[in-house]
């Protein structure tokens, strides 16, 4: 079959590999419908992983719509012929991390991530023709037919962090709020957030058409590569800070930008993807100014999954707006460079295999 595959940085490759197949009673054999990029593939096309991946075997993607083709004996939740997604982290559903919400800290699974190589516990991926999940009934979801593809698939990362975004951020009417990172996902939680019924809104991104998204939706729209844009920002704020911060990048320089644009007594709700190691956390200031951080960029999708989905049925959420460009699996390698280089005005990519 043809699956995309890990070589180096910035050099993923559609490859012949050997076929799917279910090893254990608890596994699920599905073909993959369609797929896409999320932000978080970034980090692995840029190389932030290089060191240790298994280049030239590890598979990418997390993202699913497919079909069931084949259920191991102890799969009870699902039947050939049904149509499913599932979070882009294994779970099995019954440890105590399940139990507790803490999906992403399976027991069972070793915290594994679908397409992220030995490292996350060397799981298949979804840029493939087929895939195998592994404890099927724990974290995998029906999805009605009347929902499209491109929809489906941001139920297994982007709408369901963007949830958890708000839930943590718990935006009260009247707030000002901003949220810094205007992708897919950014552009999600803001939808959610302006349901929250916010005084204003400030959305910050550097990408001229992710702003423009958000302004179209009534946030006001600040470049932070521009000069004077905090003090334009903060301006907002009569100068104290903004109630709520989201951050949806996951790099050193947004998490300060958080920091430094939250009032006292503030919140802050990092679902960034943070790949650094380091990070020189003012503590006296955090600690002063009693801001609550919140990090959750390994973030526990399933338990949100059916809110995502009923914010979809309900027409709170379109995601399927926020898909610019399809592509082949044969072509991963380009869709990869396009999303990367946000050329185009991609914003988020379709892969049919």
């Amino acid at each position: 079959m043809k699956a995309a595959v890990y070589f180096g940085a910035q050099d993923i490759r559609c490859i012949s590999i050997p076929d799917s197949a279910l090893r254990a009673d608890h596994e699920m054999l599905v073909k993959v419908t369609a797929t896409s990029i999320c932000g978080s593939d970034l980090h692995l096309y840029r190389g932030a992983l290089d060191p240790i991946m298994e280049k030239g075997k590890s598979q990418t993607g997390h993202e699913l719509v497919g079909e069931v083709l084949d259920v191991g004996r102890g799969v009870g939740r699902f039947k050939r012929g049904d149509r499913v997604s599932m979070a882009y982290s294994a779970s099995c559903g019954h440890c105590y991390m399940c139990e507790v919400g803490q999906t992403a800290h399976c027991e069972t699974s070793q915290k594994a991530v679908y397409g992220f190589g030995v490292p996350f516990g060397n799981l298949n991926g979804t840029h493939a023709e087929t895939l195998v999940l592994p404890w099927a009934d724990g974290h995998a979801i029906k999805v009605p037919h009347e929902i499209t593809d491109a929809a489906v698939l941001t139920l297994s990362c982007n709408l369901p962090a963007a949830v958890i975004a708000n839930h943590l951020a718990d935006i009260k009417a009247g707030e000002k709020v901003a949220v810094i990172g205007c992708g897919p996902t950014g552009l999600m939680a803001l939808d959610i957030a302006l349901q929250r019924g916010p005084g204003r809104l400030a959305a910050f991104d550097k990408v001229p058409h992710r702003l423009a998204a958000a302004g179209k939706k009534g946030a006001v729209c600040i470049d932070p590569s521009a000069q004077g844009w905090r003090e334009q920002a903060l301006q907002l704020t009569s100068g104290r800070g903004f109630d709520k911060v989201i951050e949806m990048v996951g790099y050193p320089e947004t998490l300060q930008m958080s920091l430094d644009l939250v009032r006292p007594g503030g919140v802050v709700a990092a679902l960034g993807v943070f790949c650094d190691g380091v990070f020189n956390l003012n503590l006296a200031d955090v600690f002063l100014r009693d801001i609550t951080l919140h990090m959750n960029g390994f973030a526990n999708v399933q338990p949100y999954m059916w809110e995502s989905l009923r914010l979809m049925e309900m027409g709170v959420v379109k995601p399927q707006e926020y898909f610019t460009h399809t592509f082949d699996l044969a072509d991963v390698d380009q869709a990869f460079a396009l999303f990367d280089q946000r050329a185009d005005g991609a914003m988020k990519v379709l892969i049919r295999p």
